[in-house]
């Protein structure tokens, strides 16, 4: 199998100003408690991608993006098995892009001073 395409958040800002679509993996309250602030998004919680993967362009490029880049990491390549190529995962995740300051919306004070220490299964 081929090894999923990653790039840091840098890379992720610019292919987002060019055209790119970030697709959040993250369950509905982590989006709702701080959040990516760019054009081009769509939250499809990892537990709904296989339902809900028909709503991803197959003709643009795709980062897939969550808290630290685990989440997303597993998603992008479920996406390659089915046939997208055009398919990045966004290391670090949401985490490192607001440590650089880049768009958010939300609790970015919270997602930065709090290790997780959610019982959640898929958090982290």
């Amino acid at each position: 199998m081929k090894e999923a395409k990653q790039i840091c958040p840098t890379t992720t800002k610019g292919k987002v100003a060019e055209g790119a679509l970030i697709v959040d993996v993250r369950r509905k309250s982590e989006v709702e408690d701080v959040t990516f602030d760019v054009p081009n998004y769509i939250n499809i919680p990892l537990q709904e991608l296989e339902e809900r993967m028909n709503e991803i362009p197959k003709d643009k490029e795709v980062v897939f993006v969550c808290r630290s880049g685990e989440r997303s990491l597993r998603a992008t390549y479920y996406m390659m098995n089915h046939g997208y190529e055009n398919v990045y995962n966004m290391r670090d995740g949401i985490i490192k892009w607001a440590s650089k300051g880049f768009p958010t919306k939300g609790n970015v004070e919270g997602l930065l001073n709090n290790s997780c220490d959610c019982s959640q299964p898929d958090c982290c």
